[in-house]
């Protein structure tokens, strides 16, 4: 919706000579692409482009990643700080703020961290959409199949884009100790909302789409992979049993011994 409203504010033709803040960062984009574009192939430029900014954005996405394992971490004891403090009044929601703010610091966790990488990447999806649309050595750009500004009439854009997006949601919850409604939903609701909202955008904003969730697949796979997190968690959970087993032989051997 956001992009819509940005993309409303403005359709004039954006070129060299444009001199508002926003429009020279639109052209701005506009040259990176038209600079990747081998052999004048915008699809590529998009593609290179992509990555180049998924590359650079990564130690961010690398703490997003890191930081929502953590509070997929702490969340039984969250939970248990709201059964301790179930009152609405203002005491019980400041004990509540302060005990939770405690156990945010005690594990290094920072709740806005998963919000840093969004706040980048909106102007970068914000600009190409409308380098794409209103800069002239992009409007008329193909790719494979593609008009780079026009959605793609066969959805096969939206398709790989809202299935990049929902594998990257469900292996980021993958390793999640408990899951509640609204994660849940999240993850099969937001597929649906980009897979609906790519019909109507250039199939480039859609390409960019699915080349940057494609590699969010490929990023939580390589630094928080979900099976290798749960493999761990289980190794620990079983090296502890064994050793409460070990303590309870040791306790009745003592018991056996005194009698």
């Amino acid at each position: 919706m956001a992009l819509l409203i940005l993309a409303a504010c403005g359709r004039s033709q954006i070129t060299s000579q444009s001199s508002g803040v926003w429009e020279r960062f639109v052209y701005f984009f506009a040259e990176i692409i038209r600079f990747l574009s081998i052999n004048g192939n915008i699809g590529v430029g998009i593609i290179l482009f992509t990555l180049l900014i998924r590359i650079l954005l990564m130690p961010l996405y690398h703490i997003q990643l890191k930081s929502g394992q953590k509070m997929q971490e702490i969340q039984p004891e969250l939970k248990a700080l709201q059964a301790k403090y179930p009152g609405k009044d203002s005491d019980s929601r400041m004990r509540l703020a302060e005990e939770s703010q405690a156990l945010y610091k005690k594990y290094g966790v920072n709740p806005y961290a998963s919000l840093l990488p969004l706040l980048v990447q909106m102007p970068v999806l914000w600009g190409l959409y409308q380098a794409l649309t209103r800069v002239g050595s992009l409007t008329q750009g193909h790719f494979l199949w593609l008009d780079i500004s026009k959605p793609d009439p066969y959805f096969i854009l939206p398709i790989l884009a809202a299935a990049f997006t929902f594998l990257s949601s469900w292996l980021t919850n993958k390793a999640a100790k408990e899951r509640n409604g609204m994660m849940t939903a999240m993850t099969y609701l937001i597929p649906v909302v980009i897979f609906f909202f790519s019909f109507n955008i250039a199939s480039g904003v859609s390409l960019y789409w699915t080349v940057s969730n494609a590699f969010q697949v490929f990023q939580i796979l390589l630094l928080n992979n979900p099976f290798k997190i749960i493999a761990e968690r289980q190794r620990l959970e079983d090296e502890e049993r064994q050793k409460q087993a070990k303590i309870r032989r040791a306790k009745k051997k003592a018991q056996k011994k005194r009698k």
